[in-house]
């Protein structure tokens, strides 16, 4: 099942792991169930291998923290697989009975040696082949990313060259050995299994198959397009264009997640109609010209979500939405009546008996019976009498292999769009903290011990050049905008990296600084690269300016 977005093992998998590469994530702080988990592979030995710029809380409990440059990920990987090859680590049966591609692929990685790798990515040679070995040689070994992989103009790419090791070495399809990618925010996963995606329809089904494409007009009775539709970043091109006029969001903040948010809140307020349906009035609430207030899924609404591992789980209503406030399916279906669509009333259990009839390969077997009997089930469950898939792609072991081969992928290496020069000497890169939620909007309104206040993170060596310390203020400018933050010296980066996060709209618009170029494959913006200038401030001269910005002096 290559193409289905979901990761190939499960949570309990990781803590029999003998190695994990985490790679480009921060579980400690972003998904605390999951490094429990990681924590107990380390208690019983495993080896963790954290790869990313910063030394992240996570990378504090690993064997060894591959600090990276920002956007050398793919470097690294084929440097990586170099020393598998040339080391003879290769599972060469695996490859013969499971893959295409291999000579391309090996040939491809052939010129990125260990002296070059080191160069480009700024990782120690021996600290790069130390983990090439312990990964191949490991009896069980497994890969785990998020947004530190994904948020760049090459997120697929680098995605390709992570699958690419675990094919290069078996570490797929067998009980602890798989790819772990650990979803943003809750229920991602559900979203794209639902088809919530402009190239999927549920189930991961590809909407120009004309075999899908038919199933889906006769039991929609309705003509499906011959395109595919856009993604978010294809929208606002349009926007800009003058190609899309109206925009109907769902439970999204744009207006403060989006790159160069300058240029996202022009093309926003510039449409001739805004629709948001949310359970708060967010700064794309804002704008709208009209509000639909939605209840809250979590607690007042009934249906599913699915988590990083697949598993499908119940969620039931526990409280009646306050005021106005509805159900986002009973607002999507009076709004569809009002059209002239005859929908019958909403009922959740039957749009999932839908979803299973639709889609059953991956969800014909999970009733909410079962699902409730069972407190979850991982797909695939394709009928009533199977128990849910553990992990993924058993069938490449079997000889014959079942089903199709899986494709090794010829990427090439390409740096961050946007470097560090003379002007802006500093690279940023932006992220999430555990205390707060995406753009903070669930979050903000409650105190916390662990949050302090909202800056930007620099490395003592930088603190010290620059003549600034702990809560210093500086001006941060890019080639897009400028913002005013206060300083937080951080010991566990390098010199010329500088952190921030966007959780508080209030006191600091982070992405006014982060650049608009996308990946073409995924339409995912490069959250984690952009370079910025960092001036410092004195008090006085920006009391105007924050008071005009925010409506009241920052304390």
């Amino acid at each position: 099942m290559f193409g289905a977005g979901g990761g190939t093992v499960s949570y309990r998998e990781m803590e029999d792991a003998d190695v994990i590469l985490l790679w480009g994530g921060n579980p400690r702080e972003n998904h605390p169930i999951i490094f429990h988990h990681i924590l107990k592979a380390l208690n019983r030995g495993a080896k963790l291998y954290a790869i990313d710029p910063r030394r992240t809380p996570s990378a504090q409990w690993a064997d060894v923290w591959l600090g990276l440059n920002v956007g050398t990920d793919i470097a690294l990987a084929h440097a990586m697989a170099r020393v598998i090859i040339h080391e003879g680590l290769v599972n060469e049966r695996f490859i013969a009975n499971a893959t295409t591609g291999y000579e391309a692929y090996r040939e491809s990685v052939e010129e990125w040696t260990l002296e070059r790798a080191e160069r480009v990515t700024g990782v120690p040679a021996a600290a790069i082949r130390e983990a090439a070995i312990a990964y191949a040689t490991a009896p069980r070994a497994i890969i785990s990313w998020t947004l530190g992989i994904t948020e760049h103009h090459n997120a697929v790419d680098n995605v390709l060259a992570l699958i690419n090791l675990a094919l290069l070495t078996g570490h797929v399809g067998r009980y602890g050995s798989g790819l772990a990618p650990l979803r943003g925010q809750n229920n991602v996963q559900g979203g794209g299994d639902m088809g919530a995606l402009p190239n999927r329809l549920v189930g991961f089904q590809d909407p120009l198959d004309p075999v899908v494409k038919a199933r889906f007009e006769a039991a929609w009775n309705v003509k499906l397009p011959d395109h595919l539709g856009w993604n978010v970043t294809q929208m606002f091109h349009a926007m800009e264009r003058g190609g899309l006029v109206g925009l109907y969001v769902i439970g999204e903040n744009p207006a403060q997640s989006e790159a160069d948010q300058n240029r996202t809140e022009r093309l926003l307020a510039g449409l001739e109609h805004l629709v948001v349906q949310d359970i708060f009035l967010t700064r794309t609430a804002r704008l709208a010209d009209v509000v639909l207030p939605a209840a809250a899924a979590w607690c007042e609404s009934d249906g599913t979500v699915t988590n990083s591992e697949r598993r499908v789980q119940r969620v039931r209503a526990a409280l009646t939405p306050p005021g106005n406030a509805r159900d986002d399916l009973w607002i999507i279906t009076q709004i569809a009546r009002r059209l002239g669509l005859d929908w019958p009333d909403p009922d959740p259990e039957a749009v999932w008996n839908e979803v299973r009839v639709m889609a059953p390969h991956m969800f014909g077997g999970m009733s909410y019976r079962r699902l409730e009997e069972l407190g979850g089930i991982q797909w695939p469950c394709p009928d009533e009498s199977h128990p849910g898939t553990l992990f993924l792609h058993a069938r490449l072991h079997e000889e014959p292999r079942g089903g199709p081969p899986a494709p090794f992928s010829v990427v090439g290496y390409e740096p961050p769009v946007e470097l560090p020069d003379e002007e802006y000497p500093f690279q940023l890169t932006t992220g999430r903290r555990l205390d707060s939620y995406n753009t903070g909007i669930q979050t903000a309104g409650y105190s916390s011990p662990l949050r302090r206040r909202e800056g930007i993170d620099i490395s003592p060596e930088d603190a010290e050049r620059l003549g600034v310390e702990e809560g210093s203020l500086v001006r941060v400018s890019s080639r897009r905008g400028s913002v005013i933050a206060a300083v937080h010296v951080d010991p566990n980066l390098r010199p010329g990296l500088v952190f921030m996060t966007f959780h508080d709209q209030d006191a600091l618009r982070t992405n006014a600084l982060t650049i608009d170029a996308t990946d073409p494959k995924s339409g995912t913006a490069e959250f984690k690269a952009c370079a910025v200038r960092i001036e410092p401030c004195d008090a006085d001269e920006v009391a105007g300016e924050l008071v005009a910005a925010h409506g009241s002096a920052v304390q």
